[in-house]
């Protein structure tokens, strides 16, 4: 293991407790982005690539970003004060640990370590030529369903703007000052 790995674990688990113990929630949600990045770049270290361009696209160019805007949105920036652990915090803890230890141990006895069996690779270009080629030649099976999600999903997008920007729209003030409430 190198150099390299452990400065991106190091920056990684920071980024991970920083997100779960600030208080405001835009800067917890940056910590996120900062340890989504870091596993990212880990991926990449270790060479699995479509994984690392995946973490990219999917938890820094989606997840992370429609967090970072619905807490914009919402405008929740407040802070509360309040204690940082409750009494059921501590079994939250125990589980990690006992899943840390379950993690480590399958990953010790495990083949790789010893060097008895090679991961396969897979560039990304051959699991893009497998992922369009289909089942039948060269003809692309999964073209139109891959087409299908980026419509649904840009539809989803333009729906929440829509949403958003009713919300804040002055004749939606104008309408509910008017009305009496009971």
């Amino acid at each position: 293991m190198s150099g390299t790995f452990f400065a991106i674990a190091i920056v990684t688990i920071a980024g991970a407790i920083a997100a779960m113990s600030l208080r405001n929630p835009v800067h917890c949600a940056l910590c996120l982005v900062i340890a989504f990045a870091g596993l990212a770049a880990a991926y990449l270290q270790l060479g699995a690539e479509f994984v690392g361009f995946a973490q990219i696209l999917v938890y820094i160019g989606a997840v992370a970003i429609l967090i970072v805007f619905a807490i914009l949105l919402t405008r929740s920036s407040e802070v509360k004060s309040g204690k940082y652990f409750s009494g059921a915090s501590w079994i939250g803890i125990a589980i990690c640990i006992i899943l840390f230890a379950a993690f480590a141990r399958a990953i010790r006895s495990s083949d790789l370590l010893t060097g008895h069996s090679q991961p396969p690779r897979a560039t990304v270009q051959e699991i893009g030529i497998q992922m369009f080629k289909g089942t039948r030649g060269n003809q692309t099976n999964y073209l139109l369903p891959l087409e299908v999600a980026g419509v649904l999903l840009t539809a989803a997008m333009l729906g929440a703007a829509v949403i958003a920007l009713q919300e804040n729209s002055p004749e939606r003030e104008k309408h509910s000052d008017a009305q009496p409430t009971s």
